[in-house]
């Protein structure tokens, strides 16, 4: 079955198509360069490995930083770096376990600067070791990971799963990203599942008035598996 190849979303940054082997994620491209007009493209989990999509990466110059967000994100990792030949493959310490065989695995535990894009940070909770990628360009994106996703009413919330690693500790996370963002630095959110919810709308937009008003007091109070 064929796979469209990823869309444009925002300016230079482009989603993939739902994957099935990361239960319905959706990957995320963003192309650039840096001063010296080298490429910077950085690839957020993995999308279908279908070639549809790797003709697309490498029509545009191939991936520079592949970041996965979190366990079950990786899909075929393997077979798309076996094509891809990544330079740089960024996993949180905690579950770079699971890639032994992964050319090109580089480890971080708190953060790790993305040049000329912005970083990768750790949010656990959802997974021991979930992180979310921000990025200072066009008012700022925050890629979210698994960490916090669209409700079936559309709004970004941490979502409780049975496979939730440490929901008390995923709220926390919470608490810190409504700390470090401001309306000025955070206007877009593109987050790795749950896309369907946002009812035609490629990202969160005002981001930041969706973080604000999550309370995760009243979450670890009355939270609902699904």
């Amino acid at each position: 079955m064929s796979v469209k190849p990823p869309r444009l979303i925002l300016e230079g940054i482009y989603a993939c198509a739902p994957n099935r082997a990361t239960l319905g994620g959706t990957a995320y491209f963003c192309q650039g360069q840096d001063e010296a007009g080298q490429t910077t493209n950085l690839l957020i989990d993995a999308p279908a490995n279908e070639p549809e999509v790797l003709d697309f990466l490498r029509d545009r110059g191939g991936v520079h930083y592949w970041v996965i967000t979190h366990r079950g994100a990786s899909g075929e990792a393997k077979a798309l770096q076996a094509v891809l030949n990544c330079p740089t493959v960024l996993v949180q310490e905690q579950e770079a376990y699971l890639l032994p065989d992964l050319p090109n695995v580089v480890t971080y535990r708190d953060r790790y600067p993305l040049p000329g894009w912005g970083e990768v940070f750790w949010t656990p909770g959802f997974s021991p070791g979930s992180a979310c990628v921000y990025l200072s360009q066009q008012g700022g994106i925050l890629f979210t990971g698994r960490h916090l996703l669209p409700n079936r009413e559309g709004q970004l919330q941490p979502l409780r799963f049975s496979k939730t690693f440490h929901w008390p500790r995923q709220l926390r996370q919470v608490k810190q990203l409504k700390e470090q963002f401001t309306e000025q630095t955070l206007m877009y959110a593109c987050p790795a599942a749950n896309t369907g919810f946002l009812r035609g709308q490629a990202v969160v937009k005002n981001a930041y008035h969706h973080l604000q008003a999550i309370d995760p007091a009243q979450l670890l109070v009355t939270p609902a598996l699904l």
